[in-house]
């Protein structure tokens, strides 16, 4: 487990915590007859730092990154599977037309 998933379960725990924080302190001003006018500075700043701690977590940990170009060698089937009766190459495109005319206007 890398410092990535640390960091955005620590991120998911404080958004937690804020939404947690949010409720009870809406709940408190039910109690005393208050109006709701906005979230008190604790729970802005935990939202603010959970939407950091999480948005750096999800550019950090990455996938593997897969080659797109056609002849590439990761591309490439090395073996079919033994069971080919479930292999199915229909699909949407033969339902279409052939040809599609496409009408410029001028």
């Amino acid at each position: 487990m890398g410092l990535g998933f640390v960091v955005g379960f620590l991120g998911l725990l404080i958004l937690s915590h804020a939404a947690y924080s949010t409720i009870q302190y809406r709940g408190l001003l039910k109690i005393k007859e208050e109006e709701f006018s906005g979230p008190p500075l604790n729970v802005v700043i935990g939202v603010s730092l959970g939407l950091a701690f999480c948005m750096w977590a999800s550019l950090t940990v990455t996938g593997k990154f897969l080659s797109i170009h056609p002849n590439s060698e990761e591309n490439r089937v090395v073996s079919l599977p033994a069971n080919l009766d479930f292999m199915i190459f229909n699909h949407r495109y033969q339902v279409s037309p052939v040809e599609t005319v496409v009408k410029l206007r001028h």
